[in-house]
């Protein structure tokens, strides 16, 4: 039997149809909808969800755009057989290592980068004085073709000099530090939330209005201790999801 589902909040700011493709989403992820079977009828949904016809047309069609759903013309939408991507958050978070086994290419790709002066946020995560230069690092990682996280990270641009250009040619945070001697760090801590996707995201993550995106801000640091990174990771909700083990 299907379970009653979460109350459509008019005034949120969120359309409603996205309100709606997240809550065919949350009855997806929680088996109310099993995996190659039919949807009900949008009829059905409607009156399920309290709304009319043309706002759960556009939620099927959104989550038809983002590869949740199969449109069939006669035969009706169908949930098709999507698994998550497990991303393991540990002791040593490594992109490639993490997905191994799970997707058969893996990359990270520079975005920009750029020096500025680190906000307070970021010096107190790095241990440097608040407006001190620091070099940022946008990135997306991909897997087999699909974009799975885009982060930002941060570097004390004294002592990484150099690092967007290790970064724009390796394709890799773990192998640009071993440019500057440091073969292993460790996550020291990190932080997890979620939000709706902001239009970078949406753009850089190819993703369409009102997704939610789960959200990593983290510290690395040298085996010794010493802060070598501050980032803000985020990973699209609907293709992955973070596995906590202890730091």
């Amino acid at each position: 039997m299907i379970g009653q589902p979460s109350s459509i909040e008019r005034r949120s700011g969120v359309a409603l149809w996205r309100q709606i493709a997240d809550q065919i989403l949350h009855s997806i992820a929680v088996g109310d909808f099993p995996e190659n079977a039919a949807l009900p009828p949008e009829i059905a949904l409607a009156g399920r969800y309290g709304v009319n016809r043309h706002t759960v047309r556009s939620a099927i069609a959104a989550l038809v755009q983002e590869g949740v759903l199969r449109a069939e013309q006669g035969r009706g939408t169908f949930v098709l057989s999507r698994k998550r991507l497990s991303y393991p958050i540990g002791a040593r978070t490594r992109f490639s290592e993490g997905l191994q086994g799970q997707a058969s290419e893996r990359h990270i790709t520079l975005l920009a980068s750029s020096v500025e002066p680190a906000n307070r946020r970021v010096a107190e995560g790095l241990g440097l004085a608040t407006g001190a230069d620091v070099i940022r690092l946008e990135t997306r990682g991909e897997a087999d073709g699909m974009p799975v996280s885009r982060a930002a990270g941060w570097f004390d641009a004294r002592r990484f000099a150099g690092i967007d250009a290790a970064m724009a040619e390796t394709g890799s945070i773990t192998a640009s530090l071993a440019r500057f001697g440091i073969d292993d760090y460790l996550r020291q801590s990190t932080v997890l939330s979620a939000r709706h996707a902001d239009a970078a995201d949406l753009a850089d993550l190819d993703l369409q209005p009102g997704a939610i995106v789960l959200v990593t801000v983290a510290v690395n640091v040298t085996p010794d201790g010493q802060p070598i990174q501050f980032s803000e990771s985020r990973f699209p909700a609907e293709r992955i999801e973070l596995k906590l083990s202890a730091l």
